[in-house]
């Protein structure tokens, strides 16, 4: 089946019970046995370990990915979290991406450091900067690509192999592009790493995360990480999931659409200092994200004349845009990453990165693109 066939079909079945063409929403936490003999024979026991909306998710996911499982757990930082917990050990080193989603970041930095797990924030983009940063200790390689939120991008397959050498899995934050623009495990990763919450939901209604594993073996070290720590997806969730999915495709269609018109736009504003996306032939590594991937994605970042407080009075004032922290939904939104989204990341590795203070971040939704740019054109000429 083509990839929008299987957004639609895969991973479900009409209820055998009702013959409803959605898969229920199991909200139970306990499943009867038939016996002690056959303890699990229907496969699911306590909703800790497992759910049928929650599994019907994953299957869905697995086939889109091109996996061989899938987890799904509470939010994007929960899939992150059981990533990390799955493969690092007190003294083992982990090497990521230098842009990296500030939770991320934080979640390394202020919670694993702790326990004595090491990290490198390597600048991936060149991926021989990964094999000069591995050490013997090193255990996990997770990359962000396009990073969030300067967009740098990783070429997922060279890393992958480098990983390869050193026997050491290689995780891809996929959230931006989703796999129906890239598909890091056909790259050679080992696991594709999404917020639920961000275009596979798209439309600002539920957080999760998923982690999609090359083989089941991978997949059943994260398994047990979200068993032990209860932090499976709900159902609900799960269900809702289950129906924006169904029109991903389409709407990462119209958002990139949108999003190319709009940072061509941008480009040529007198009051723009400078515009960031893959789309644009000004994008450092165009060529990179036309060969890795079959789309750009819906997500841009521009800084505007006048520095911080331009930036600012741009994003307090601009219509249409709502401003806000999520990003993938139908509905635009604008985002200072300095405050909101990276600011736990220390400013002088914010300066090390390219985060400045007048970034601002936009993820663009379905409106119509004249009512979008009309809107900027608006917001810029008012400063």
């Amino acid at each position: 089946m083509g990839f929008k066939t299987k957004q639609i079909h895969a991973g479900v079945t009409p209820d055998p019970v009702t013959g409803s063409i959605l898969t229920p929403i199991y909200q139970t936490t306990t499943y009867v046995q038939d016996s002690v003999d056959e303890y699990l024979a229907k496969g699911y026991s306590y909703s800790r370990s497992a759910n049928p909306t929650v599994r019907a998710l994953e299957n869905k996911l697995t086939a889109l990915e091109g996996a061989a499982d899938t987890t799904c757990f509470g939010t994007g930082m929960a899939a992150i979290n059981a990533v990390f917990m799955a493969f690092l050990n007190a003294g083992d080193h982990c090497i990521i991406s230098d842009v990296v989603y500030g939770g991320t970041y934080r979640l390394a930095t202020k919670i694993y450091s702790r326990f004595g797990v090491e990290f490198s924030f390597v600048d991936t983009s060149d991926a021989e900067n990964v094999r000069k940063a591995l050490r013997d200790n090193t255990r996990l390689i997770l990359t962000e690509t396009p990073a969030n939120p300067t967009l740098k991008l990783t070429d997922i397959a060279a890393v992958s192999a480098i990983a390869r050498e050193a026997n050491v899995p290689h995780a891809v934050d996929n959230t931006f592009l989703t796999p129906y623009y890239q598909r890091p495990l056909d790259l050679g990763a080992d696991m594709s790493i999404h917020s639920t919450t961000k275009y596979f939901d798209g439309h600002n209604a539920t957080v999760g995360g998923a982690v999609m594993a090359a083989t089941a073996e991978l997949d059943a070290k994260l398994r047990f990480v979200l068993n032990a720590t209860g932090s499976i997806m709900s159902p609900q969730v799960a269900w809702l999931t289950l129906q924006g999915i169904k029109t991903l495709s389409v709407r990462v269609d119209g958002q990139s659409a949108n999003a190319q018109q709009i940072a061509e736009f941008l480009q040529e504003h007198p009051m723009v200092e400078r515009v960031c996306y893959p789309g644009l032939a000004s994008f450092p590594q165009h060529q990179l994200a036309k060969s890795q991937a079959s789309g750009f994605g819906a997500m841009l970042w521009f800084e505007v004349k006048g520095g911080l407080a331009a930036g600012k009075k741009l994003m307090d004032t601009v219509e249409l845009f709502s401003l806000a922290e999520n990003l993938g939904s139908i509905e635009s939104l604008i985002t200072h990453p300095v405050t909101m989204t990276h600011a736990d990341v220390e400013p002088a590795e914010r300066a090390r990165i390219g985060l400045s203070d007048s970034l601002v971040r936009v993820s663009v939704g379905l409106e119509d693109v004249e009512d979008l740019i009309a809107a900027l054109d608006k917001a810029l000429n008012a400063l």
